[in-house]
């Protein structure tokens, strides 16, 4: 490996080159087997790429093959009820992926025939599909020349190219979204895309960053002044009683995966499920729980006799 006076005297084309080589290099020797890399069908890749969001790769190794196995095509998908999908996705958390992927399905059934398109114009125009995930399929399935920026991408190249504070600095969207389309190897788009993400993911990691074995530690301009203090402090989260109320939608979908008959659960009854001590006070709050999830389409709402006799179901 060079010494780091070595690079200090490099151009910055040839820098840029010499990590793209090194970093290839490590993945050959490194990277993760994976059941959605090195395939071309796109609507499992999609699957795999939804469910990557937000969820470790351990997790996602086991509901992948069970998730594929209940909706083996995209058709399959399309064609089947919205609470089904919920109720398959369980166990996957963020369960308003599963909402965004069978709105997906949905949308290319009806406009292209249960065909993924191949546009970057057409998939950014379909539902749930943001930049990440549109640039994310088209270089996996169709191996187009295109970067792709997740959280390890965009916390490995801010620490390789800028002088990041701290492990839990990084540079802005807009800014690592230019350095990865300018650092993209013709013809190795793929490769290198999945190099970095497995490099963050490993190696470079948010809180403990493994630089004594780094290949590229030489060229690493945070490495030297990096301070390996804790993350930043997320802002507080809404919460009742001290449980964060993403906690209470997660209990609330768990059990309406579990009410078999079609009217649902009455809103009282709800409530004493996900919480221990509920009572009339807690109500208001329910109901907005209640309200975000009937947005996110997540959970249909019905008022049977009075205002007051409410039952929720599964969408």
């Amino acid at each position: 490996m060079r010494r780091s006076s070595d690079w200090s005297t490099m151009s910055n084309s040839t820098k840029r080159r010499n990590v793209v080589r090194l970093i290839l290099a490590w993945y050959r020797r490194n990277g993760r087997v994976l059941p959605w890399r090195n395939i071309s069908n796109p609507y499992r890749i999609l699957v795999s790429e939804i469910m990557l969001q937000q969820t470790h790769v351990r997790r996602v190794l086991v509901k992948y093959p069970e998730f594929l196995r209940r909706f083996p095509s995209l058709r399959a998908l399309a064609a089947a009820k919205r609470s089904e999908v919920i109720v398959a996705w369980r166990g996957m958390g963020y369960n308003n992926r599963a909402v965004r992927l069978h709105r997906f399905a949905q949308a290319v059934a009806g406009q292209y025939r249960g065909r993924i398109p191949r546009s970057l114009d057409e998939l950014r125009a379909l539902p749930g599909i943001g930049r990440y995930t549109a640039h994310a399929l088209l270089s996996s399935a169709f191996g187009m020349q295109l970067p792709v920026v997740d959280v390890n991408v965009q916390r490995v190249l801010s620490r390789i190219f800028w002088r990041m504070e701290s492990i839990a600095a990084v540079r802005k969207s807009a800014e690592i979204w230019q350095l990865a389309a300018d650092l993209l190897p013709e013809g190795k788009a793929y490769d290198w895309n999945q190099a970095l993400m497995d490099f963050g993911a490993t190696l470079c990691t948010a809180r403990n960053p493994v630089c004594a074995v780094c290949p590229v530690a030489g060229v690493c301009a945070s490495r030297a002044r990096m301070k390996r203090k804790t993350l930043r402090p997320r802002h507080p989260e809404p919460a009742m009683d001290g449980t964060p109320n993403r906690f209470y939608r997660g209990r609330i979908i768990e059990h309406l995966r579990t009410i078999t008959n079609s009217r649902g659960v009455r809103l009282d009854l709800l409530g004493r499920r996900i919480h221990p001590k509920f009572s009339r006070r807690h109500e208001p709050w329910l109901r907005s729980l209640i309200a975000g999830l009937q947005r996110d389409g997540l959970v249909r709402v019905r008022t049977a006799g009075t205002p007051q006799t409410v039952w929720i179901g599964l969408a």
